[in-house]
């Protein structure tokens, strides 16, 4: 018995595409080096992530975000490699939170907006999630107080991604949508 719910090649395209993109994105950085625990980066992946949430659905856009920034983290910059794990997991749930709120029936640029922040709200707290439990006290063997102290230096870089993503992603889902619709096609 076949399956009726199967994923069309149309489909698959466009999450490699946005992955592609994604991945292209999260490489346009510039890195700021800490004193304690790692990096901390100003990039434009976030901006992909938000923009296939919006496009591509929860699962879809979920996946292509996901995919894109672990992609970047093993072959863009393999000192991420050792995490790349929980980037697939976090910039994932970016984009299913993303998709989740602006759903799939009509949507205009203030239900994008509120998905996006949305968005960027839900990765924002499991990067510090991540940093604080798994880089600095597991990773760095940090006390509390230290690894607490990190997320301060991770602060204007985050605060920076979400805002610019909060403001590209939604124009641009909406510049992508119309001029789709006027050429008469669709994403999905």
């Amino acid at each position: 018995m076949e399956n009726s719910k199967r994923i069309s090649t149309k489909k698959i395209v466009l999450v490699a595409l946005f992955a592609a993109l994604t991945a292209a994105g999260s490489a346009l950085r510039i890195k700021v080096p800490l004193d304690i625990v790692g990096t901390s980066s100003f990039h434009l992946g976030n901006i992909l992530c938000a923009l296939s949430g919006i496009l591509l659905g929860p699962w879809l856009g979920g996946l292509a975000a996901g995919l894109g920034s672990a992609l970047y983290d093993i072959v863009l910059d393999p000192s991420y490699i050792s995490e790349c794990w929980l980037t697939f997991l976090m910039k994932g749930a970016y984009g299913l939170v993303t998709g989740l709120i602006v759903g799939r029936k009509t949507w205009g640029y203030g239900k994008s907006l509120v998905a996006t922040v949305a968005g960027a709200v839900s990765y924002a707290a499991l990067y510090f999630a991540k940093s604080y439990f798994y880089s600095g006290l597991l990773v760095h063997g940090l006390t509390p107080d230290a690894a607490l102290l990190t997320l301060l230096g991770k602060i204007p870089a985050t605060v920076f991604n979400a805002v610019v993503a909060i403001v590209a992603a939604p124009l641009l889902a909406i510049a992508i949508r119309k001029a789709l619709s006027k050429s008469r096609l669709s994403l999905l």
